[in-house]
């Protein structure tokens, strides 16, 4: 019981940090994150969806995958999913708060947003969509999960280049490399070392 306390804690600390890092520092300025948030903040920018509720809805096909594939990761990162997608449109009205300078917010933006999923790969869990399937692959190669990410990320940042424009496209690459270079510190021993996520 202690042990799953914990862990749902630090789901719920990352999907915080990730809420955060999100609406007050990318929305304001139309950044970008890569994978199923990116794909989620696009559809926000281009139609005015919410992103949240985005990612819930894409990232359900590859949920069923991981149910068939790996059960126990299904059932732990069910929860990061709908943590991080409620915090994420929960923490929107706070857009407007604080308005940085792009370098900055794209820096600080990055910052939490790492943070919150490496914390929340350790907890064994994800935000849904390309964090669940680099769970997979990682789980099943031992590669490092922070480096798939990051060219999972960069991937959606080229498809949504032409709806932010060049400059924002130009922080939201220095963003997600600020969220690679944090979720891969906070990731980078769980299969140098032979641990699974926890």
């Amino acid at each position: 019981m202690k042990r799953m306390l914990r862990t749902f804690s630090i789901i719920i600390i990352g999907s915080v940090f990730v809420g955060i890092g999100i609406n007050l520092f990318f929305v304001p300025h139309h950044f970008l994150d890569g994978g199923m948030i990116g794909i989620g903040l696009i559809a926000h920018y281009w139609f005015g969806f919410k992103p949240g509720l985005t990612i819930i809805l894409l990232s359900v096909p590859l949920y069923m995958l991981a149910f068939f594939v790996d059960r126990k990761l299904f059932y732990n990162s069910i929860h990061g999913l709908w943590l991080s997608s409620l915090m994420i449109d929960f923490f929107h009205h706070w857009k407007n708060i604080l308005t940085l300078p792009p370098l900055m917010s794209a820096f600080l933006g990055g910052t939490f947003v790492g943070i919150g999923i490496g914390l929340m790969l350790k907890g064994n869990s994800a935000t849904g969509g390309s964090d669940l399937l680099a769970q997979l692959i990682g789980k099943s190669f031992q590669m490092n999960v922070g480096k798939l990410i990051f060219a999972f990320d960069s991937i959606v940042l080229v498809v949504g280049w032409p709806i932010i424009g060049t400059e924002s496209f130009l922080y939201s690459l220095f963003a997600v490399s600020t969220v690679g270079f944090f979720t891969t510190i906070l990731t980078h021993h769980n299969h140098d070392n032979g641990f699974s996520f926890r």
